[in-house]
């Protein structure tokens, strides 16, 4: 089997870890005016409300983070999901670090 090589972009998306998509993600949040809510510890809350919950101009963002290899959406983390996804007015997210140019247009 011939393993085709990893471009630049892959070698980066896979070394990028949650908390640095994290601080991208808010550096566009603020950068474009967005009012938006990260809990820093999520122990004593009931499992599975995504990562950052963002609101600007009528729209509201639901989105969850995760590193690009080994980052598993739990069971409470996919039942949120398919909740919030019910309620056609909000936007609901999985980012990795592969989508950041996505990201960065939908947060503009």
């Amino acid at each position: 089997m011939v393993r085709t090589p990893l471009t630049n972009a892959e070698r980066l998306d896979r070394s990028v870890t949650e908390d640095e998509l994290l601080a991208y993600v808010t550096d566009l949040l603020k950068v474009h005016h967005w009012h938006w809510n990260h809990s820093r510890d999520s122990r004593r809350s009931n499992p599975g409300l995504p990562d950052l919950i963002c609101v600007k101009h009528g729209r509201i963002i639901f989105a969850e983070l995760k590193k690009e290899i080994g980052g598993k959406v739990s069971h409470a983390q996919q039942s949120w999901f398919y909740e919030l996804k019910l309620n056609h007015c909000v936007e609901v997210y999985l980012w990795k670090p592969s989508d950041m140019a996505e990201i960065a247009r939908i947060l503009a």
